[in-house]
């Protein structure tokens, strides 16, 4: 990523980035030292690749989609969904959903595995707008997945199965 830094005295505290024709422009104090700058560069680069692989994951597939069709099939289209995206930021865990709100955050990581194992953790979330808990009538509701173990030992055997208590937010 091409980088391209602008010092100003004006500038006191703050740094800031744009992107303008490809090239990242870095807006810095003149006076802070170069291991603290570069240190900045390298977050605003991470989140700029972030918030464009984002990006490109909402254009690759519409979650909406996919989570309509599971809606119908596996809950007869009942649940209200407010709106389903991936998030770039859930590095510990697969899928998250606000019960109120009825939002659904799926990770980025998801992305690059198999499509049933995406499912199962839309499933398993959209199954959080009905039993916001992990209980007996919640684990039926998931089970209707026909591939839920599957994609559970999928993501045991790769060592990624989260907290089950940690992936709810209220």
């Amino acid at each position: 990523m091409e980088t391209k830094i602008i010092r100003s005295y004006r500038r006191r505290r703050t740094i800031s980035a744009r992107f303008i024709d490809g090239i990242m422009h870095i807006y810095a104090p003149a006076a802070i030292s170069d291991e603290k700058l570069t240190k900045v560069i390298n977050n605003f680069k991470r989140r700029f690749e972030k918030q464009k692989l984002k990006k490109e994951l909402k254009t690759k597939e519409n979650l909406n989609e996919v989570a309509q069709k599971l809606n119908g099939k596996y809950f007869g289209g009942k649940i209200k969904i407010g709106s389903i995206e991936y998030a770039t930021n859930q590095d510990r865990i697969f899928g998250s959903c606000s019960c109120r709100k009825g939002n659904i955050r799926i990770s980025y990581r998801l992305a690059s595995m198999p499509q049933w194992v995406r499912d199962y953790v839309i499933v398993h979330e959209m199954a959080h707008l009905i039993r916001p808990d992990h209980s007996e009538s919640f684990w039926e509701l998931v089970s209707g997945y026909k591939l839920a173990e599957r994609a559970r030992g999928y993501l045991m055997a790769k060592g990624l199965e989260p907290n089950e208590e940690e992936d709810i937010e209220i």
